[in-house]
C-alpha cells in the first residue's frame, strides 16, 4: 500500500501518475462510482478481496447481538410502531434510536422473503443457514457506505498517497472485522455516516456536516459524546462572521434543518405520547461503572488498584476500611453497581463532571481556532474523553476514538506515533470479545497482517529521530510497551492452561488485558491532549 518515491516528483505527480495508470475506463462496470472520482483497480481490488474474505467468515462464531438484531427484525415486522419500544417478547428489547429501528424495519421486508421464520416473533434464537448469511451480508452491504466516504477523503485530500493508506486502514480496520463480521453490528454502516459528516466539513459544506450527524444521533446516541465539538464548530464557523457575530440566516437554517431530522425520528412516537418510554429504552441508569469485562479507561485501573489494595488489607495490616458488599465484588457492570472494596465508589454524576472538565478544555481551543483539523482533533478528544471517564463504557466504543484518531496519523510523526499506540491497544482490547480459537488466531494473524501493511508504510514516510537524550528514551519506553503485547498474549492463552481455569484466578487474563491496555490508551490520550492544547491551529 505505500507509494515508492522517485526523484524530483511530489506526492501529487506521483498520484497522478498512478491515476492515469490504474484508473478503470469509462466502458467499466464501475462506472457507477464516478461520483466518488476515478476509482483505482486498485481500489476494487481492496473492495472484492475484503468482500471475499468477509464471506468466508459467515460461519464463524456469532455473539448475542446477531439475535438482538433479529429480534429487532421480527418487532419491526411483526408489530405496529406503537409497540415497538414496549415489546418484551424477548430479552433482547429494542434499545436503539428510531432511525436504527427504521433501518431494521427496512431490512425486515426482503428478510421476510427470503425465510418468514427471520421475522417470527416468536421464533427466539433462530440460527438457520437462510438467517445467517442474510445478516451477515446485510452487514457487507451497508458498509459500503464506509467505503464510498473513504473513497471521497483520497480526492482533493492534501497528500492523496498518505490519505489512501489510511482509508485503506479504515475499511479493512480489525476493528471493524472483530465486532461487526464476527461478534455482529452494525459499525461500519455508521461510522461510514460520521465519516461522510466530517468529510462535508472538510470540503466547507458546514450545514450537510450538520444535518448528517443529526442524521447520525438518531441511528445510534452513542455518538452524543461528539456532539459538543459539532456544536462548537458548527456555531463557530458556519453561524457566526469571523468578528463573532451571529449570522441569523445560517443560524435559522441550521436549527431548522436538525429539528426536521429530530421531527423525522421522534415525531411519531412524540404523537403517541411514547416519548418517556422510549428514553427509559435509550438511557438505562440501572448499570455500574464497568462493564462486565472492564474497557480498558481510567476506571479499569482504578479497579484494578481497589483490588490490589483488597488483598493488601487482608495479608498486611495497613489500617484501610474495607467495604464488605465490595468484596466479592469484581465487575458487576451488567446489572446493578459496581461496589469497590477499598476506595470510594464512583458515582454517574462523578464521571459525567469529569468528562466534561476534560471536554471543555478542548472546546475552548475549537472555539479560538475553528478550522477542520482542529475541529478533527477536538472531535476525537470529545470521544476519547467519554470513553476514559464515563460510566459504562463498553469495551467496543474504543472504535469512537480509534476512527477519527486515524484521520489525524499522518500529520507528523508525533500524530502518527499517537496513533500507533492507540490502535494496538485498542485493537487488542478486543480480542476478548471472540474466545473461540479458530477465530481468535485469525483475527490475531489478521491484525498483525492490517499493522504491517499500514503502520509499516506510514512510519517510513513519517519517522523523525528524537530530538534529545529524554525523547530518546521516552520512544524507547513506548516501543517496549508495544512489544509487550506478546508476552500479554502468551500469558492470556497460557495461563488458563497452566491453572486448569481455576475459578478463583479465571478473571485475571481479563484483568490483565483490560489494564495494559488502559495504560497505552491513556497515555494515547495524554499525548493526544498535549498536542492539540500546544498546536497552533
Amino acid at each position: 500500500m505505500s507509494v515508492v518515491k522517485q526523484p524530483h516528483s511530489s506526492p501529487t505527480d506521483q498520484y497522478d501518475n498512478s491515476q492515469k495508470l490504474h484508473a478503470l475506463k469509462s466502458t467499466s462496470a464501475w462506472t457507477w462510482l464516478n461520483f466518488l472520482g476515478d476509482v483505482s483497480q486498485s481500489e476494487v481490488d481492496i473492495l472484492l478481496l475484503s468482500t471475499a474474505f468477509k464471506f468466508l467468515l459467515f460461519p464463524a462464531y456469532r455473539s448475542t447481538d446477531f439475535e438482538v438484531h433479529r429480534n429487532w427484525l421480527a418487532i419491526t415486522h411483526s408489530l405496529p410502531i406503537s409497540q415497538w419500544y414496549y415489546d418484551t417478547t424477548s430479552e433482547w428489547t429494542l434499545d436503539y434510536p428510531p432511525f436504527f429501528a427504521y433501518f431494521e424495519k427496512l431490512m425486515s421486508i426482503p428478510a421476510s422473503f427470503i425465510d418468514p421464520k427471520i421475522v417470527d416473533l416468536q421464533n427466539l434464537q433462530y440460527n438457520a443457514w437462510t438467517v445467517i448469511v442474510f445478516q451477515r451480508l446485510t452487514v457487507i452491504i451497508s458498509e459500503l457506505v464506509l467505503g464510498a466516504a473513504l473513497l471521497r477523503f483520497i480526492r482533493d485530500s492534501v497528500d492523496p498517497s498518505r490519505q489512501r493508506i489510511l482509508s485503506a486502514s479504515l475499511f479493512l480496520h480489525p476493528g471493524f472485522l472483530i465486532i461487526d463480521h464476527i461478534h455482529f453490528q452494525y459499525n461500519g454502516f455508521m461510522f461510514g455516516i460520521l465519516l461522510w459528516s466530517i468529510l462535508m466539513a472538510r470540503e466547507g459544506r458546514k450545514l450537510a456536516c450538520g444535518i448528517l450527524f443529526a442524521v447520525l444521533l438518531n441511528f445510534k446516541h452513542i455518538y452524543m459524546y461528539l456532539a459538543p465539538a459539532y456544536f462548537i464548530y458548527l456555531l463557530r464557523s458556519y453561524c457566526m462572521s469571523p468578528a463573532g457575530v451571529i449570522i441569523p440566516t445560517r443560524f435559522i437554517s441550521l436549527a431548522n434543518s436538525v429539528l426536521l431530522v429530530f421531527l423525522a425520528s421522534l415525531g411519531p412516537f412524540v404523537l403517541m405520547g411514547q416519548l418517556p418510554q422510549l428514553l427509559s429504552r435509550l438511557f438505562p441508569f440501572t448499570r455500574g461503572l464497568n462493564h462486565a469485562y472492564w474497557a480498558p479507561n481510567a476506571w479499569a485501573l482504578v479497579t484494578a488498584a481497589d483490588r490490589v489494595l483488597l488483598q493488601l488489607v487482608k495479608h498486611l495490616d495497613v489500617g484501610l476500611a474495607v467495604n464488605e458488599s465490595g468484596v466479592a465484588s469484581t465487575s458487576r457492570g451488567l446489572v446493578g453497581d459496581t461496589v469497590f472494596a477499598v476506595i470510594p465508589n464512583i458515582k454517574p454524576i462523578h464521571t459525567f463532571i469529569i468528562t466534561i472538565i476534560f471536554q471543555m478544555v478542548y472546546l475552548i481551543k475549537l472555539w479560538r481556532a475553528p478550522t477542520y483539523k482542529s475541529f478533527v482533533a477536538a472531535l476525537t478528544l470529545c470521544g476519547y474523553a467519554s470513553y476514559m471517564f464515563g460510566w459504562h463504557v463498553h469495551e467496543k466504543a474504543v472504535l469512537l476514538v480509534l476512527v477519527p484518531l486515524t484521520l489525524l496519523a499522518s500529520e507528523n510523526y508525533a500524530y502518527y506515533k499517537t496513533f500507533v499506540i492507540a490502535s494496538v491497544a485498542g485493537i487488542f482490547s478486543l480480542f476478548p470479545l471472540i474466545f473461540t480459537p479458530a477465530e481468535t488466531l485469525l483475527i490475531i494473524v489478521y491484525s498483525l497482517i492490517w499493522g504491517g501493511t499500514v503502520l509499516y508504510p506510514l512510519n517510513k514516510q513519517l519517522y523523525e529521530f528524537p530530538s534529545s537524550l529524554p525523547w530518546v528514551l521516552l520512544e524507547s519506553f513506548e516501543n517496549a510497551y508495544l512489544y509487550g503485547f506478546a508476552l500479554l498474549q502468551v500469558f492470556v492463552t497460557l495461563f488458563p492452561l497452566v491453572t486448569g481455569r481455576s475459578p478463583d484466578t479465571e478473571f485475571l487474563p481479563l484483568m490483565a488485558t483490560s489494564v495494559y491496555c488502559a495504560v497505552g490508551l491513556i497515555w494515547s490520550f495524554i499525548r493526544l491532549s498535549t498536542l492539540y492544547i500546544t498546536q497552533r491551529y
